[in-house]
């Protein structure tokens, strides 16, 4: 089993907040995570949150990539509705060519209606708006001839991507999916799958094996690292520290509650859960909260029905977090790494 982090940094500081960081304390963090032996990260795009949180998910990479030496430099996600297809490929392949092959390309619909609405862009439009960015995407990334794209929302004529990748024919895609349908068409497409922190142990289970089956029906081998799972990640050594976990981890799902709230439906990949009345059970169903015995049991669990990488989301940010677990958890299940990072000035 492997681990990664999940998520990203909030520029915002105050007293009173105490999960929001400096975007270099967090640069520092993804350092120590991979001296610790992490092999990834995986950043999201959030626009007009009002928490600061990342926006220019693969401008941070690239600062990332010069810090980093090993790591897999990855995103969750880019949501492809919001950008010039052309523009986002020829960012894509720089940071793939300046961290020597290291990204992953994490892609998604979008599933906020405010970040809609600022944008200028309906809803209603999304799925539509990433078929043909995905196909611009994918031929252009994939392409060292010339090539031309006539379609409903954009028109290229004797276009290159430059540079070239390193990774041929391009950066892995990686979607977010949930449903039946949409792991296997995530399967159909040659993509990796990222799974959301919401699940159990048994849906997980079943999401795994859909994708799984759907890969060998399509003639492809299945790599269990082609599965990423996100895990909120609180080490709580006792009473106090567990509850305040259960608050910080609460004060989390009701933000993203309140932030993914739209009048329409939500998309199929986006599982956050209708009620937290009663979130220590919520909390402890999915999450990894606990003492590092209590989390190496939940792994095993995850583990059992097929779970083989893992991405953390440390809400907190806690560097001691990191220490501990990759002291007393991770030798429960891998090899420690080694990297080298250098500090963020």
């Amino acid at each position: 089993m492997r681990f990664g982090l999940f998520g990203g940094a909030n520029a915002l500081q105050s007293d009173k907040v105490t999960d929001s960081q400096i975007y270099t304390d967090f640069v520092d963090y993804v350092c120590e995570a991979e001296e610790l032996g992490f092999d990834s990260v995986f950043l999201v795009e959030h626009h007009f949150t009002g928490m600061a949180q990342i926006s220019a998910s693969l401008n941070f990479l690239t600062f990332l990539a010069a810090k980093t030496t090993r790591m897999r430099l990855g995103t969750a996600v880019v949501v492809l509705p919001w950008h010039n297809p052309v523009l986002l490929a020829e960012q894509v392949a720089t940071l793939d060519l300046v961290s020597g092959g290291r990204f992953d390309f994490g892609i998604g619909r979008g599933y906020r209606q405010n970040e809609f609405d600022g944008f200028g862009i309906s809803m209603d439009e999304a799925d539509e708006r990433f078929e043909e960015n995905l196909e611009v995407l994918r031929k252009g990334l994939g392409s060292t001839e010339r090539w031309s794209h006539h379609g409903k929302r954009w028109k290229f004529d004797n276009a290159l991507i430059e540079p070239p990748t390193v990774q041929k024919p391009h950066p892995p895609f990686w979607v977010g999916a949930g449903s039946d349908r949409s792991i296997i068409q995530a399967a159909n497409r040659g993509f990796n799958l990222l799974l959301d922190q919401f699940g159990n142990s048994e849906t997980t289970g079943h999401r795994i094996s859909t994708f799984r089956n759907a890969v060998e029906s399509a003639g492809g081998r299945f790599d269990p690292q082609s599965v990423g799972l996100t895990r909120a990640l609180h080490v709580a050594m006792n009473d106090a520290e567990r509850e305040m976990a259960h608050m910080l981890r609460a004060k989390f799902l009701l933000g993203v509650q309140q932030l993914s709230a739209s009048k329409q439906k939500q998309a199929s990949s986006v599982a956050v859960p209708s009620s937290f009345a009663d979130t220590k059970a919520a909390t402890e169903e999915s999450a990894l909260i606990g003492t590092p015995d209590e989390i190496i049991r939940r792994l095993k669990a995850l583990e059992a029905v097929g779970v083989q990488k893992v991405l953390m989301l440390d809400v907190g940010g806690s560097r001691e977090a990191l220490r501990v677990f990759a002291r007393e958890v991770m030798p429960e299940f891998s090899d420690r790494g080694s990297g080298a990072c250098a500090t963020a000035a």
